[in-house]
């Protein structure tokens, strides 16, 4: 796999996801609690204001967000062959498609979040150092503790 040639590629997908989400929003009238069009930036501004009880906007988009991966899974699991014995050939084609699906719904819960494409970049680079530390370290159910993830930030 080569590398991309320009680190700005999350950015886009987040620009991208965004512009999306908010047109979604308004061509099904989904509404803020003001009864003006939804909108992406005000799911961010809620999540950054603390707004994080289980009616407002985060959780609520957050969770919509989750359910939709999960159908988005259940759609790539259907795809997906599992009898080792058998001659069938998988659709790569609409494994990929399900996968970006997938990648919609993750992009929408990150922004939901409050996270950015540099906040997801360094969440990442700290949680894959933490990955990289269990296994140098054995770790298994009954060294496993959350001990490790609670300074990532």
């Amino acid at each position: 796999m080569s590398k991309p040639e320009t680190g700005d590629m999350l950015s886009r997908i987040f620009s991208m996801q965004m512009e999306l989400n908010d047109y979604v929003f308004n061509k099904n009238e989904i509404m803020d609690d003001s009864g003006k069009p939804l909108s992406m930036v005000k799911v961010y501004e809620a999540v950054t204001a603390n707004k994080l009880m289980v009616n407002q906007l985060p959780n609520t988009w957050i969770s919509n967000y989750s359910r939709a991966m999960r159908e988005e899974l259940n759609e790539l699991d259907e795809d997906l062959l599992w009898k080792w014995w058998s001659k069938d050939t998988i659709d790569i084609q609409n494994i990929r498609v399900e996968l970006v699906d997938i990648l919609h719904f993750l992009v929408s819960a990150m922004i939901c979040a409050g996270l950015t494409p540099e906040k997801v970049f360094d969440v990442y680079r700290q949680k894959h150092a933490v990955n990289l530390n269990r296994q140098d370290t054995g770790y298994n159910r009954t060294s496993k503790t959350e001990d490790d993830n609670r300074g990532i930030g």
